[in-house]
C-alpha cells in the first residue's frame, strides 16, 4: 500500500511569508504539538505580544505579521534561540522511533487504530469542542502522538463551532456562534489523488450530501475533520456541520451520520483498513453501518454481519445519566435508512431493531450491539454501566461485559509552565518520560523544597487572580459600568485568601448550587475575617437546558448583589484558556455530583497535577484516588440515599462541615516564616498519587492493551508496511 496516504498530503490555504532563516514556522504552526510544549508558545508569543494575546493561534499570528516586523526579529538574539531550540525539540519529537508503541510492541503489522469522536478539545483556536468529552478526546489524541501509536482520529469541523457565552446584567446565559475562517485555523485540507481537497459522497435520506476532508496534525497522528459547508452542497445541506450540538432532532441525525457514515467513506477513500475502530460515546455508532454495507450486499445476514464487524470494535460509553444517551425518534430512524435498506438487502425493521430502547432508537445500545470490548470511564463507571445495561444480555451470566478503563488527563497540556519547570529542576526533564511511574513520582516531588512549590503555586494563583478580573472587567464595561465600578474590579478576589475552584457544565445533576443550600453557613464561612474563603465560578449550560441556565443567573447574582461581592466570582465564557487559568491558580477543587451520576470527571486531575487538592463528591475517578486528608478530602462518606432532598442535606452538612473545620484550619495554619506546611504537604501528596496514575499516558496504554490489540488480533486486518517506517 502506497505509504504517502499516512502522510495526508495536504496544501495549506493560508497566505504566510517568511524569511528563509525562520520557514520551518510554517510547519510548527500547523502542528498542534505547540499546544502542549510551554517553549514553543513563548516563542510564538515573542514574535508579537499583542497579536498573539488576541489569538493564540501561530497560524492568525503569522498570516497578521508584517514583512518588515521579520527583520527585527531575525536580528533578535534571544528570539533566534528560542526558535532554534524550538524547532530541534520538535524534530527530534516527530522523527523519533524510540516510542513506548515501538518498544514494547515492535511486531504489530496490523493497521491504525482509529479513533471516532464528535468533538475535540485540543485547544481554544480550534473549537469544535464543548467540554469534558471533547478535552478528552484532544488529551487521548496527544498522548496517542506521545507513545507512538499508529493512530487516526476522525470528527466533525463545524463551522459555528460550540456557543460563546456572555453573561447579561441580570445574569441570563447569552448565546453567540461565530463563524470560523477555516483558512485562519491550524486546520490544513487533505488532498485526494487528483490533487485537489478530498470529498466523499454520504446519503441522507432521498438525496447525497458531499463531506470534504480537513486535516489536523497533532504530534505525529492526525485528525480528520469533516464538513458539509461547500459549494458542492445544496445550501439547506451546507450547516449541518455548523453547531456543536445542535438542538434540533433531525439536523442532529444527519450530523451523526455524516461523522459514523462519513468518516468510514473517508477512510475507504484513502485505502486504510483500520486494525481497530473505536467509537467514543454514542454519536458515532452510525459507522457501523457503513461498514455493513459490503457484507450485506455480499448476502451477508445482518445479525452475522454485526458479529463480523463487532471482532474489532471498541466502544465507550461516558454516561450514566439517561439524558446522555443519545436517542432518536424511530420515524427519523425509519426515513433517513429506507434507502440504505434498499441499496443493501436489509429489512427496515431489523435495522431500527438494532437500536430499540422503550420506544426510541439509542445510539448507546447500536454502539454496544456493534462492539465486542465496550468499556466505562472509571470503576464506579463501569459497575453502573454493567447494571444499566444488563437487560441486553451481551455477556455470560454472572460476568461483567462493560469494563473500565478510567479516563486521565494529558499532563503537559494542563500543568502550569512555571510547575513544569520547577519538575524540571527537581525531578529531571525525565518526569515526561515517566508519567506513569508512581515511585518515581513519590520520590522526586518529595525533593522540591516546600518553599519553591508555594512560590510557584502563589505566582500561578496570582497570573488566575489578574486572569478572572480583567475577565470580570470587560463584562462590566459591556454591561455599561462606571468608571468607578471598573476601578473596583481590583479589589475582587485576594490573593491570600483560600480560594476553591468550581468549572463544569452547568447540568443539574452536577449540583453547582449544593453550596448555596445554607446561605447563611457560606457567608460565615466565606465572611470569617480570620480564615477568609473565596470562589471562582465557570461553565456553560447547553441552550436547551434552562434549570442549569438558571443555576449560572442564581449564582451570578450572588456574585454581584450580595454581601459575598469580591468573595465569588463568575468567570463567562468557559472554554480551555479559563480551564488552564482555574486549574493552575486555584488553591483547591470543589466537586459535588450527586453520586453515581459523574462517569469519571477529569478537571479535578488537572487541578491535583498543579498541587490543588480536591475536595469531592466519591464519585468517578475520585473513588479510585481518595486518600481522605491526606490528598484531598471527601464529601459525604461516599453515603447515598433514595431520597435526593436527604441527599443534599447531608452532602451540604459534610461540605460546610469540612470547608470550615479541616480545610480551613489547615490552610490558615502557618510556620514561623509564614509557610503552609502542612498545606503543603497535602499539595505534594496531590501532586505524587494522582499525576501518574491519572494521566492519558496510562489511559492510552490500558486502551492499547486492553482493547485495540485484542480487537485488531480478532479483526484479522493486515497492513503491508512495517510501523516504524510510516507517518500515521
Amino acid at each position: 500500500m502506497d505509504k504517502t496516504f499516512f502522510q495526508f498530503r495536504s496544501a495549506p490555504l493560508a497566505d504566510i511569508e517568511l524569511p528563509k532563516q525562520v520557514n520551518d514556522l510554517r510547519d510548527l504552526a500547523y502542528n498542534l504539538w505547540w499546544s502542549w510544549n510551554p517553549h514553543a508558545r513563548r516563542m510564538f508569543s515573542h514574535i508579537h505580544p499583542t497579536l498573539w494575546a488576541i489569538y493564540r493561534n501561530p497560524v492568525e499570528l503569522l498570516i497578521n505579521i508584517e514583512p518588515h516586523h521579520w527583520e527585527e526579529l531575525i536580528e533578535d538574539e534571544i528570539f533566534m534561540q528560542m526558535y532554534q531550540s524550538v524547532m530541534h525539540d520538535y524534530k527530534k519529537y516527530m522523527s523519533s522511533k524510540d516510542t513506548w508503541f515501538a518498544k514494547n510492541h515492535p511486531n504489530y503489522r496490523g493497521g491504525p487504530f482509529v479513533y471516532f469522536s464528535t468533538e475535540f478539545g485540543l485547544h481554544e483556536s480550534l473549537r469544535v469542542y464543548s467540554g469534558g468529552l471533547g478535552v478528552l478526546s484532544g488529551d487521548h489524541c496527544k498522548s496517542a502522538s506521545d507513545l507512538g501509536l499508529p493512530f487516526i482520529a476522525i470528527g466533525p469541523l463545524y463551522k459555528n463551532g460550540y456557543f460563546e457565552q456572555e453573561i447579561e446584567p441580570d445574569g441570563r446565559q447569552q448565546h453567540f456562534y461565530p463563524a470560523y475562517d477555516f483558512s485562519r485555523l491550524p486546520i490544513l485540507p487533505l488532498l485526494g489523488d487528483n490533487g485537489r481537497q478530498l470529498h466523499v459522497g454520504v446519503e441522507l435520506a432521498d438525496r447525497a450530501v458531499q463531506v470534504r476532508v480537513w486535516i489536523a496534525r497533532i504530534g505525529r497522528i492526525n485528525l480528520l475533520l469533516l464538513d458539509t459547508d461547500t459549494t458542492k452542497n445544496n445550501p439547506a445541506d451546507r450547516p449541518i456541520t455548523g453547531q456543536l450540538y445542535v438542538s434540533g432532532r433531525e439536523m442532529r441525525i444527519c450530523q451523526e451520520i455524516v461523522l459514523g457514515m462519513g468518516g468510514a467513506r473517508v477512510l475507504e477513500a484513502l485505502g486504510i483498513q483500520p486494525g481497530c475502530w473505536h467509537m467514543n460515546e454514542g454519536h458515532c455508532a452510525f459507522l457501523g453501518f457503513e461498514r455493513l454495507r459490503p457484507l450485506l450486499k455480499a448476502g451477508t445476514s445482518l445479525a452475522d454481519g454485526l458479529k463480523d464487524i463487532s471482532k474489532n470494535s471498541v466502544f465507550t460509553t461516558h454516561t450514566p445519566v439517561p439524558a446522555g444517551n443519545e436517542q432518536f425518534d424511530v420515524g427519523l430512524v425509519r426515513k433517513y435508512f429506507e434507502s440504505y435498506c434498499g441499496q443493501t438487502g436489509a429489512d427496515l425493521n431489523d435495522v431500527v431493531a438494532t437500536g430499540a430502547e422503550n420506544g426510541s432508537y439509542n445510539l448507546t445500545v447500536l454502539a454496544i450491539k456493534l462492539s465486542t470490548y465496550r468499556n466505562g470511564v472509571s470503576k464506579l463507571h463501569g459497575d453502573v454501566s454493567n447494571q444499566m445495561w444488563s437487560h441486553l444480555h451481551i455477556g455470560k451470566s454472572g460476568s461483567k461485559p462493560i469494563h473500565a478503563i478510567t479516563n486521565g488527563i494529558h499532563t503537559e497540556t494542563w500543568l502550569g509552565f512555571r510547575l513544569a519547570d520547577l519538575f524540571d529542576k527537581y525531578l529531571t526533564p525525565a518526569w515526561r518520560e515517566n508519567l506513569m511511574d508512581e515511585l518515581f513520582w513519590k520520590r522526586g516531588v518529595a525533593n522540591i523544597p516546600d518553599a519553591d512549590l508555594w512560590t510557584v503555586h502563589d505566582l500561578q494563583k496570582d497570573a488566575l487572580i489578574r486572569f478572572a478580573r480583567g475577565r470580570i472587567r470587560n463584562q462590566l464595561a459591556r454591561h455599561g459600568a462606571s468608571p468607578d465600578e471598573l476601578r473596583s474590579v481590583e479589589e475582587l478576589l485576594d490573593p491570600k485568601a483560600l480560594t476553591i475552584g468550581f468549572a463544569r457544565r452547568f447540568a443539574t445533576y452536577k449540583r453547582a448550587d449544593l453550596l448555596f443550600r445554607d446561605f447563611d453557613r457560606l457567608r460565615s464561612i466565606l465572611r470569617n475575617p480570620n480564615r477568609p474563603v473565596q470562589m471562582v465560578f465557570a461553565g456553560k449550560a447547553h441552550p436547551a437546558d434552562k434549570p442549569g441556565q438558571e443555576l449560572i443567573r442564581r449564582i451570578f447574582d450572588v456574585s454581584r448583589n450580595s454581601d459575598l461581592r469580591g468573595k465569588l466570582v463568575f468567570v463567562e465564557n468557559y472554554n480551555m484558556r479559563v480551564a488552564r487559568m482555574l486549574v493552575q491558580g486555584v488553591d483547591v477543587w470543589l466537586n459535588n455530583p450527586r453520586r453515581p451520576h459523574e462517569a469519571s470527571g477529569t478537571s479535578g486531575m488537572k487541578a491535583a497535577c498543579n498541587g490543588a487538592p480536591n475536595f469531592s463528591i466519591a464519585d468517578g475517578w475520585w473513588c479510585e484516588a481518595a486518600d481522605h486528608g491526606k490528598n484531598g478530602w471527601t464529601i459525604g462518606e461516599g453515603k447515598e440515599f433514595d431520597n435526593p432532598e436527604e441527599q443534599d442535606a447531608h452532602d451540604s452538612e459534610s461540605l460546610y462541615n469540612l470547608l470550615e473545620n479541616e480545610i480551613a484550619t489547615r490552610y490558615y495554619k502557618r510556620t514561623a516564616e509564614g509557610l503552609p506546611s502542612e498545606w503543603v504537604k497535602t499539595m505534594k501528596a496531590s501532586i505524587a498519587t494522582i499525576t501518574p496514575r491519572f494521566s492519558t499516558s496510562r489511559m492510552v496504554r490500558d486502551y492499547v492493551e486492553e482493547a485495540y490489540l485484542p480487537a485488531a488480533k480478532r479483526g484479522g486486518a493486515s497492513f503491508a508496511a512495517a510501523v516504524a517506517e510510516q507517518t500515521w
